[in-house]
């Protein structure tokens, strides 16, 4: 997910800015599907602070505060539960008491959210004799939008309603004029006394003992009640939520290697993948994955495709399901607010209030240049992978035909053969492709580039997208089709390589801007043009150079854009910061041209960077030289996890072993190039084509079992196979 341009953007598109200080020095997040519940470290919420907890866009609690006897309590610990991302405990304790110096109450508080939020509180006496206690649960909720938190804009909430009953306590939003209203109920074991805005718990925990309640949070759109998933007196080891997590868990491929931060990344990539999922109601059998925790649990065009590409090797019905969702969405008409197109695949979908006003109740954004291209080129890879069913095969077809000719009659408006954007209105995005904050796009001196602007990335996208409708016909035995795409894709990568290469530079320039001239900051997104392919051989050697060269490698990752350029900023969103999955897509382009040694140095730093994250990879991070910090530093609004950086370690294993299967020529190319400290590895239960293999890289060779039947294995063992950034080699791995 990327950045929006402030107040000139849609307000509930991307990343708007900073948010405002939380109200306590740290933040716990907890997260299933779409919902999620951030508070402070206490576990307290409060609604002046970029806190709550939030169900299909919309906070509804904006309090939520525990007091003891008038007072708050005092932290001893919070813990997220990494292998359960949807619970968290909050330990802490009372003030003393009397003469006492310590206190012998201790408090404890989980939560599990997931389509609402259950709270089971725990009293403990640790003392020798009866404690009193009043206990008091502060509760609020204002059904702000989610964007409106985040960016410190809610306004206080007038005429909200409030019902009590007999253990309950419901808020209800003011009229709005929809059908949607929404509605939270809170209910309370415990015989709670219950006015507006508190619950409140008047009891004696015996000597040596413990007291109890569990607290129940729900809501409903419209009418209709939204069950959670988390209920009070059902053990949570049977709840949906923990199903569905064992399932995932036990589904995963599972790697092993001698190095312990590369095998806990993977596994947190796995983890954060898995957390991310997100259901469509009318379709829960067929999750997709949201593009990051917590202000961006939503659909993204580009995000969910390129996750579902760098996650083939570990769950490919995520990209078949991220195919059929964006199919179904895909545009049909010309809507200017929107931006939608006939056969233009959406950006964004969102369901919360600001939403629908900037879209005059619509939902869905489609201002993106680089999600239709990209809709083709992970169904062509999903092919090769042997995950495209049958039953799909044609519809899914039928979706990239259309997206082919949006590229044609609305991406390549001018006839210039490249793929060119200008938001249609300034609600909209002014920049449609990856780096798409205000000033992501920029010339080498920092002036912004004017558009329509045809970015180099997105021409690269389109050739790939030609090169899998010919595999795609190929396959089905239609070679005219094939044949015409084939050309298609020569012509382009011919054209490409004339218009946007700068000889003086020896590299491709970021983009053409509205007057055909080359947009020429040195920038990371000449990676994606190797990953594609679409890069003449002789210029491939120069591309490398600078991807690992000092102005672009951070020592940690490559660069968004390099350091002698006008508009570096190792702290901006854009303009000099490291992206994981951005890196994790040049390490593929470099595997592609044969580079190995550079994409083994590139993948070892960000390795070496997930290991002082904790293992988790997160959006973004500084670029500032490892010289100068010898840890990465961190990007203050980062989302984490994300799901493109939850995926970013999975590519790069696939370049490393240089993994290719095309199962519809009934092959797979295998080709190890790990780093030393990497072997010897092993892989089991790697998802392809129904089977699942397992896979051994030794130094000296390498094993493959379970390959489908009929299926042979190439490339093993291939020697000679590698280039060097400064000189010539063998041709490209695959795909030419």
């Amino acid at each position: 997910m990327t950045a929006t341009e402030g107040a000139e953007a849609m307000a509930w598109a991307s990343d708007a800015g900073p948010p405002v200080p939380p109200a306590e020095a740290g933040t716990v997040t907890v997260v299933e599907g779409s919902t999620f519940c951030i508070s402070g470290l206490t576990g307290d919420v409060h609604r002046d602070h970029p806190t709550g907890l939030f169900v299909a866009d919309m906070r509804i609690l904006s309090r939520w505060v525990l007091a003891i006897d008038g007072q708050s309590v005092e932290v001893l610990s919070a813990l997220e539960d990494s292998a359960e991302p949807y619970r968290a405990t909050f330990v802490g304790r009372t003030s003393p008491r009397g003469w006492r110096s310590d206190s012998t109450m201790l408090v404890v508080r989980t939560r599990y959210v997931g389509d609402g939020m259950r709270e089971d509180i725990v009293l403990r006496n640790l003392g020798a004799e009866p404690a009193g206690v009043r206990l008091t649960i502060s509760a609020e909720a204002d059904f702000a939008d989610l964007f409106a938190v985040k960016e410190g804009r809610v306004r206080p909430a007038h005429g909200v309603g409030v019902e009590v009953g007999t253990e309950l306590l419901s808020f209800t939003e003011p009229a709005s004029g929809t059908s949607n209203a929404r509605r939270t109920d809170i209910t309370a074991t415990g015989d709670p006394v219950v006015t507006p805005g508190m619950f409140t718990f008047r009891v004696v925990v015996p000597a040596r003992s413990e007291w109890s309640t569990c607290l129940s949070v729900e809501t409903s759109i419209g009418g209709s009640r939204i069950l959670p998933r988390h209920r009070c007196g059902e053990p949570v080891e049977a709840s949906q939520s923990a199903r569905r997590m064992q399932a995932w868990r036990q589904s995963n491929p599972r790697v092993m290697a001698p190095d312990s931060v590369f095998t806990a990344t993977m596994e947190a990539s796995a983890r954060d993948l898995g957390v991310l999922r997100i259901e469509d109601p009318d379709h829960a059998d067929c999750p997709v994955v949201a593009a990051g925790a917590p202000w961006f649990m939503a659909l993204f065009g580009r995000d969910s495709l390129l996750t579902g590409w760098m996650s083939l090797a570990l769950d490919p019905r995520m990209a078949l399901c991220t195919l059929r969702t964006l199919a179904r969405l895909q545009g049909t008409r010309v809507d200017p607010l929107t931006e939608e197109e006939p056969g233009r695949i959406l950006h964004e979908v969102r369901l919360g209030r600001e939403a629908a006003l900037a879209l005059g109740g619509g939902s869905t954004y489609y201002g993106t240049a680089d999600a239709t291209p990209l809709f083709v080129m992970l169904l062509g890879e999903l092919d090769r992978w042997g995950g495209l069913p049958d039953s799909d095969r044609a519809g899914l077809i039928a979706a990239a035909d259309r997206a082919l000719t949006w590229v044609d009659e609305y991406g390549d408006a001018d006839r210039d053969g490249f793929v060119e954007y200008r938001r249609h209105t300034d609600r909209g995005l002014v920049n449609q492709g990856w780096k798409d904050s205000f000033d992501g796009i920029n010339h080498m001196d920092g002036r912004l580039a004017a558009p329509p602007i045809a970015l180099s990335e997105v021409q690269a996208y389109v050739y790939a997208a030609f090169r899998a409708r010919a595999a795609l016909a190929d396959a089905d035995g239609d070679t005219v089709t094939a044949e015409h795409w084939r050309g298609r894709a020569a012509r382009l990568k011919a054209e490409f390589n004339h218009w946007f290469w700068i000889p003086d530079l020896n590299a491709f320039a970021i983009a053409l801007d509205g007057a055909k001239q080359q947009v020429d900051a040195i920038t990371s997104n000449m990676g994606h043009c190797l990953w594609t392919g679409i890069v003449d051989d002789e210029k491939a050697a120069a591309v490398a150079a600078h991807l690992v060269g000092p102005a672009l490698n951070s020592g940690f990752g490559i660069r968004t854009l390099a350091t002698d350029m006008g508009a570096f900023n190792p702290m901006s969103y854009h303009n000099g910061s490291v992206w994981p999955h951005d890196t994790a897509i040049g390490v593929a382009g470099l595997a592609r041209y044969g580079y190995m040694a550079e994409a083994q140095q590139i993948s070892l730093g960000l390795l070496d960077a997930a290991g002082h994250f904790g293992s988790r990879l997160p959006e973004l991070f500084c670029g500032f030289d490892r010289s100068e910090f010898g840890s990465p530093v961190p990007y203050p609004t980062s989302c984490s996890p994300q799901a493109w950086s939850a995926a970013a370690p999975r590519l790069i294993l696939r370049s490393l072993l240089r993994l290719d299967p095309d199962l519809p020529h009934d092959q797979l190319s295998l080709d190890p190039a790990l780093p030393a400290r990497l072997r010897p590895m092993r892989l089991e239960n790697l998802p392809l084509a129904g089977a699942r293999l397992d896979i051994t890289v030794r130094a000296d060779g390498v094993d493959v079992d379970g390959l489908p039947a009929g299926v042979r294995l190439t490339g093993q063992n291939r020697r000679g196979g590698s280039r060097t950034a400064a000189g010539n080699g063998v041709r490209p791995l695959t795909g030419e």
